[in-house]
């Protein structure tokens, strides 16, 4: 070894500088190719289990204003309703509704109703209703169109995304096959943000999906495709001042405002993008400052992380797939549970 080492040592001190230092190049880079590879492990994001009941999953959980209740979409057996639940625990108080309409329409009016689409009267309309259940249903307007992701203004105009067909050869997918944890792209169709008026008048904003309104209820958050990417933008309720937030070779979707509206968390694969489809993309729960700085991953798990909400008690609600260990289902009390998706919570930034 050591006379490997010498005529090593008398071979570089013969050839010139300048091809020694390329030979040292070279042999570094050998090296360095021949290294192992590292096994990537992602680091522990202290998320905490908050929803786990027998043969039930859940998705997209929305905190109500004063940070007491949340609602979330349970299914079970076939069968899915929105279900109103403690903030603090994540038990179950009661079933909001089960109407169809109302499972990609729902959403806050105050801390205690929530306003929804429904067929109830014969044709579709903005229904409110009590979040516990109780008292009688109202007939906020009629509304006529293919709408969505609906969002009461506090002026009583609504904000909604309007699917209408597109030239594509892609097939629109039964909602039935659709894989729940996405609700950003519509096979088939094109999807526009629309502000809809008092009087139905309907003014199209921008192409995209995902609004999320502000708290001060003058600007939304949003999600528009780019080539295969999708950026986060915001803009006023009108459609002025539209500004870009996100920018990277990523799907970044489902915008959520903190309660003092300095943050917004989403959902994205920037850790892993898969622009192609092919389901090798992992998602998880991100966060940036409505200027666009101080970008921070809150979530690391190899499951799917998405639909997340933020409390006033600066926990950030989310669903995820990932694997329920034996320590949560004692603290839960459950048995077993059935795989999928149930609510988690971690800590926001700040």
């Amino acid at each position: 070894m050591r006379k490997n080492v010498l005529l090593l040592g008398i071979f570089f001190f013969m050839i010139p500088a300048a091809q020694s230092a390329d030979m040292l190049d070279w042999l570094d880079e050998k090296m360095t190719f021949e290294k192992p590879k590292a096994k990537v492990v992602l680091q522990e994001d202290h998320a905490g289990l908050l929803t786990l009941e027998p043969g039930e999953t859940e998705l997209y959980p929305s905190v109500s204003r004063n940070g007491r209740m949340f609602f979330v979409l349970s299914s079970k057996r076939g069968q899915s309703w929105i279900s109103y639940r403690y903030a603090e625990n994540g038990d179950p108080s009661n079933i909001i509704t089960d109407d169809v309409r109302a499972l990609d329409s729902i959403g806050w009016k105050d801390s205690d109703h929530v306003y929804f689409l429904s067929r109830r009267a014969g044709g579709l309309g903005l229904w409110e209703k009590a979040a516990d259940g109780r008292g009688l249903l109202r007939r906020l307007k009629i509304v006529t169109g293919n709408y969505t992701q609906i969002i009461l203004l506090p002026g009583g105009d609504m904000m909604a995304v309007r699917l209408t067909f597109s030239s594509s050869k892609k097939r629109a997918s039964k909602r039935s096959s659709r894989d729940s944890f996405n609700n950003w792209a519509f096979a088939g169709h094109r999807a526009e943000i629309v502000r809809i008026g008092a009087d139905g008048y309907e003014q199209v904003l921008a192409e995209g999906v995902n609004p999320a309104l502000s708290p001060d209820g003058t600007r939304i958050a949003f999600s528009m495709p780019v080539g295969r990417s999708m950026h986060l933008f915001i803009m006023g309720v009108d459609g002025s001042d539209m500004v870009q937030l996100t920018d990277e070779r990523s799907i970044d979707v489902q915008p959520a405002w903190s309660p003092d509206g300095n943050w917004i968390v989403f959902t994205s694969n920037r850790a892993m993008p898969d622009m192609r489809g092919k389901k090798k993309s992992n998602w998880d729960i991100w966060a940036i400052d409505r200027k666009g700085r101080n970008l921070a991953r809150l979530t690391r798990d190899e499951a799917r992380d998405g639909g997340a909400s933020v409390g006033e008690n600066g926990r950030v609600y989310f669903h995820s797939e990932r694997k329920v260990g034996k320590e949560e289902f004692a603290d839960h009390q459950v048995r077993s549970a059935r795989r999928g998706f149930h609510i988690w919570t971690v800590q926001r930034p700040g």
